[in-house]
C-alpha cells in the first residue's frame, strides 16, 4: 500500500485573497506532496508499508518516519479546516463550551491567534479537546501534533514560513489574522461531535 496525496476540498484559486492560488500550489502541490513521497519512500518493503497514516504516527519513534507522517496528517487536518466564504464564529455547543472556557468567542479568537504568532520557528497552533471535555489552545513544533496523545484536535493553524511567506512575507500576525475569513466551523463542530 502506498500513500497518496489527498485532494484539496476545493480549487487552488477558492481561499484568495486569504490564501493565494500560488501559496496552495506550493504548499500542497510542493510541501505536502514531498512528506507523501518521502513516507512512501521510508516505508517501502518495511511492516509499516501496511499500517495506516494514524498508526504510523501514533507509534513511529521520532525521526524521519514520524516527522513525514505527521506532516502529512498535519497538513490534511489544516486543509480540511478550511473552506471558501466560511469564517464568522461557530455556533451550538461549540460555542457554549468555547464561551465556558475562554470566557467569549474574542478571547478564544485573541488567545488562540496569540499561540499561533508566538509558535517559535515552524509549527502549529491547534484548538483540541481535553479527555475531560474543555477545550484547550496548545502549540507544537515541526511535525508535533496532539494525535499522538490523549486530546482530540478540532482546529489547527499551519504556522511553518511555507503556509504564508508568499502572501505575506514575514507578516505572520496579518497572515493568522486572516486565517479566520477562512475556519470552516461546521466542519470543526462536527469534529468536536458533542
Amino acid at each position: 500500500m502506498s500513500f497518496e496525496l489527498p485532494e484539496l476540498p476545493y480549487s487552488t484559486d477558492a481561499l484568495a485573497p486569504w490564501i493565494s492560488k500560488e501559496t496552495l500550489e506550493l504548499h500542497h502541490g510542493k510541501h505536502h506532496k514531498a512528506y507523501v513521497d518521502n513516507l512512501n519512500g521510508l516505508v517501502a518493503g518495511t511492516e509499516l508499508e501496511s499500517k495506516s497514516l494514524e498508526e504510523i504516527v501514533r507509534t513511529a519513534a521520532p525521526g524521519p518516519i514520524f516527522n513525514n507522517a505527521a506532516q502529512i496528517w498535519n497538513h490534511t487536518f489544516y486543509f480540511e479546516s478550511l473552506s471558501p466564504n466560511a469564517g464568522g464564529e461557530p455556533s451550538g455547543t461549540l460555542a457554549g463550551r468555547i464561551a465556558s472556557d475562554f470566557g467569549s468567542f474574542a478571547d478564544f479568537r485573541a488567545k488562540f491567534s496569540e499561540t499561533a504568532v508566538k509558535t517559535f520557528g515552524a509549527g502549529w497552533a491547534w484548538l483540541v479537546r481535553k479527555p475531560d471535555g474543555t477545550l484547550a489552545i496548545v502549540s507544537t513544533s515541526n511535525a508535533a501534533t496532539p494525535l499522538t496523545g490523549e486530546d482530540i484536535p478540532l482546529l489547527t493553524c499551519d504556522v511553518w514560513e511555507h503556509a504564508y511567506y508568499v502572501d505575506y512575507r514575514n507578516r505572520r500576525a496579518e497572515y493568522v489574522e486572516k486565517f479566520w475569513n477562512l475556519v470552516d466551523w461546521e466542519k470543526i463542530e462536527n469534529r468536536f461531535g458533542e
